[in-house]
């Protein structure tokens, strides 16, 4: 997915009243800990910082920008989340806990998206250029996650808890590790009717995987050779003159134990 689409979607006109609204009411259909708006309104960080910047990025985007940059430090302060004034961001965006996020200038995020505590969404560069990752629709980021560089993770992707990300992720995928893997192949369908996937805790363990199929293998050695060891054990023979004629016949039954 290109980053020029998202930045298209996000074009559409919406007043700020109506962003702010959406953000605070989204926070419902993923946090069965929020009660009420006045809940939401006055105990959420992350939903703080997201009001903050629907006003920081509308200052940016009119050339007031060490205001914007001074607004934004100042939500820093209070929400302990740093979004840069520059970055855009689509509707509904939901950071649970907040805890710890930081998005860097050129971050393209779209609709629906979800963020955990930790979450960095960085650049890997100096150069003044597009240099931080874009998120397509309902993308969700796990607590403690890295999504790093100019790199476009699709629709519908889920990126595990702690995970490194610094490589394009296709739609509908999900990644976990350091670096971060796809273990989920694309096509998967997505279970909530909203199109909001959660169950981010629901993901295979690639490095568990390895290691079951490894203990089976050095079972699979170690049972060839104990047979092995009993079958020489039977041939053996305290003395023996003919030496030479011995060790061929071991090497011969050696090979049929381990079957060549």
């Amino acid at each position: 997915m290109a980053a020029v689409s998202i930045d298209k979607r996000l074009e559409a006109p919406l007043s700020l009243i109506a962003q702010w609204r959406e953000d605070v009411h989204c926070v419902f259909a993923r946090d069965p800990a929020a009660h009420s708006v006045w809940e939401i309104l006055l105990t959420y960080p992350g939903v703080h910082a997201t009001l903050f910047h629907r006003v920081n990025h509308r200052l940016w985007k009119a050339g007031w920008k060490l205001p914007a940059r001074i607004l934004g430090s100042v939500a820093r302060m209070l929400t302990n989340v740093d979004i840069h004034p520059g970055a855009t961001i689509g509707r509904r965006l939901f950071i649970d806990h907040g805890l710890g996020v930081v998005i860097g200038e050129t971050t393209v995020i779209g609709n629906d998206v979800t963020l955990y505590h930790g979450v960095t969404l960085g650049g890997t560069t100096w150069n003044k250029e597009k240099r931080h990752p874009t998120l397509g629709d309902n993308v969700l980021v796990g607590s403690g996650a890295k999504v790093l560089g100019a790199i476009t993770l699709g629709d519908n992707v889920r990126v595990g808890a702690n995970s490194v990300v610094v490589k394009d992720v296709p739609p509908c995928c999900t990644v976990v590790g350091i670096p971060g893997r796809v273990i989920q192949s694309k096509g998967t369908k997505i279970q909530n009717r909203h199109g909001i996937d959660l169950d981010h805790h629901l993901v295979p363990d690639p490095v568990g995987k390895a290691i079951s199929c490894l203990m089976e293998r050095i079972d699979e050695l170690e049972a060839r050779q104990t047979e092995v060891s009993k079958v020489l054990h039977e041939q053996h023979c305290e003395a023996c003159e003919a030496e030479s004629l011995c060790a061929a016949e071991q090497e011969i039954v050696i090979k049929r134990a381990v079957g060549e």
